[in-house]
């Protein structure tokens, strides 16, 4: 992990940093933050699920930011209790001026765990932190660098890649780009793809939160076959970099590729705005997922996933491969879409 700027520990760890414009300054002005350290992300986990953040700041004798750590504390009866920096995302983390200051913030998050009982602290870093944290790394993202020009991106895919794009548009699908206004048909497409996957699905409040909280950097894009949605995406822009967190596609539709017309709409979006880089989201290596990015050109970049744990504690096992969810996954997959849509929420407000 890269540790920039100034020497020295920190004169003042607040638990609870409500200095907004303080802490989004902090962000902007460090080389190595990342989308979800902006402080409106706490607005959007608080709003949509009513988890608790501790937002830890460091700061100097003068009074400047000179650190941060952002933590969710979620707890349930079925997954546990436990702190994630931060969870729903890719990212988060320490974001800190010297190892000094990132070794006080991960000591005040070791007290907030102690004090709420929660089992650990997992840290979702792009980068490791130093030291001898138990660290998972199973998970990548898929980056790919864009350039400034589409038409030299489009003759760098496969034959393969662009007649599946093109079949698309012949086929009559056609994409929009918009705001929340699209928000039903994405929607709509996601709570069909999330129960065929068998995933509880998210509220559309939590989709609007995102939309809402960060409107200028924000949009939903939309692939419709005789007007009806059948692929949508919500992508999110940070600096140089566009990422498409949330994407799905009717699998009825699979045939007529709507699915790679929605990835090049969101790359040549990407490029409308300025951006040089495309995110697609984390992957398994080898997973279908992961060769659906890698055929687009995007390279995978190893996540650190680094944990807080108590003495004698084992590695947390929360993901679709544990054997114990095995059963509720092919049940979800079998109830009725306006049930899924009406439970969904309830469950996986508990799921980081």
């Amino acid at each position: 992990m890269a540790i920039p700027k100034h020497a020295g520990a920190p004169s003042l760890i607040e638990c609870d940093c409500r200095d907004r414009a303080a802490w989004d300054a902090y962000v902007r002005t460090n080389s190595v933050s990342v989308n979800y350290h902006r402080y409106a992300w706490r607005d959007v986990i608080e709003k949509s699920f009513g988890h608790p953040c501790h937002y830890l700041a460091a700061k100097d004798s003068a009074g400047a930011v000179v650190g941060i750590l952002p933590l969710t504390h979620m707890k349930s009866a079925l997954f546990g209790n436990f702190l994630v920096s931060l969870p729903f995302f890719n990212y988060g983390g320490l974001l800190c001026d010297n190892e000094e200051i990132g070794a006080a913030l991960l000591a005040e998050a070791v007290k907030v765990r102690d004090e709420l009982g929660a089992a650990h602290v997992e840290l979702r870093h792009t980068e490791p932190w130093p030291g001898e944290l138990p660290t998972k790394q199973a998970k990548v993202s898929m980056l790919l660098d864009l350039g400034n020009n589409s038409e030299l991106l489009w003759k760098g895919f496969n034959a393969k890649l662009r007649n599946q794009v093109r079949k698309a548009e012949k086929s009559g699908c056609t994409a929009r780009v918009g705001g929340l206004e699209l928000l039903a048909d994405y929607y709509t497409v996601f709570v069909r793809n999330m129960r065929d996957l068998g995933t509880p699905v998210y509220g559309e409040k939590f989709f609007a939160e995102v939309l809402s909280a960060f409107s200028d950097d924000s949009n939903i894009i939309a692939v419709y076959l005789e007007g009806k949605p059948v692929a949508a995406g919500l992508v999110v822009r940070f600096r140089d970099t566009v990422e498409i967190p949330w994407a799905s596609s009717i699998r009825d539709y699979n045939t007529l590729c709507p699915n790679n017309l929605l990835y090049w709409e969101a790359l040549q979006h990407a490029l409308r705005i300025g951006c040089t880089r495309f995110d697609f989201g984390r992957s398994t290596p080898g997973e279908g997922t992961f060769k659906f990015k890698e055929q687009w050109g995007a390279k995978p970049i190893q996540l650190h996933w680094q944990y807080l744990l108590p003495y004698g504690a084992s590695l947390p096992e929360l993901n679709n491969k544990n054997p114990k969810f095995e059963m509720a996954i092919r049940l979800w997959q079998k109830l009725p879409l306006f049930l899924t849509r009406l439970l969904g929420p309830h469950i996986v407000k508990n799921i980081p």
